[in-house]
């Protein structure tokens, strides 16, 4: 989708990060426990700390509607993180998903990144394949998240 903008996120943009994790996690609201649930689309005073804390992205539609949303961050000087990717779901399959992890990837790697790990739950099996056509590879770690399990996926940076 070009006529999508993808830019750095502002404390401006709260509103419509968190209306656009609202859309793309409602159709699964029901296979997350609440507390992950909540976790995942936030509240006010949680993205405040996620823009505080990672770098997000956002991608705009040409009305300035955010229909996209991803965060990153450097773990040490060599890993980075993704969360909070999100597509509105009528965006599905228009490039923006693919759009803003490429450009996440690309701001890692000029960071001197060589590795980037996400997580994911089973209910998302659909960004699990958008995940592993683009190089990522369950890593074998797993964690609780809020009694779901959460799943460790990588990919390498290295030529």
């Amino acid at each position: 989708m070009r006529n999508v903008t993808i830019r750095r996120a502002t404390i401006a943009d709260s509103d419509g990060i968190l209306d656009c994790l609202r859309l793309a996690f409602e159709p699964y609201r029901e296979r997350y426990s609440p507390a992950a649930y909540a976790d995942t689309v936030m509240s006010a005073d949680t993205i405040e700390r996620r823009l505080s804390a990672m770098v997000v992205l956002v991608a705009n539609d040409p009305s300035g509607a955010i229909v996209g949303t991803i965060g990153y961050s450097m773990m040490d000087h060599v890993e980075g993180h993704l969360r909070g990717m999100a597509v509105a779901p009528d965006r599905h399959g228009t490039g923006v998903g693919q759009r803003l992890l490429d450009r996440a990837e690309r701001d890692l790697k000029q960071l001197g990144c060589s590795r980037i790990t996400l997580d994911t739950t089973e209910p998302l099996d659909r960004a699990t394949r958008f995940y592993e056509r683009n190089g990522f590879r369950a890593t074998g770690v797993e964690r609780d998240f809020f009694g779901m399990r959460l799943i460790e996926y990588a990919k390498s940076l290295r030529p």
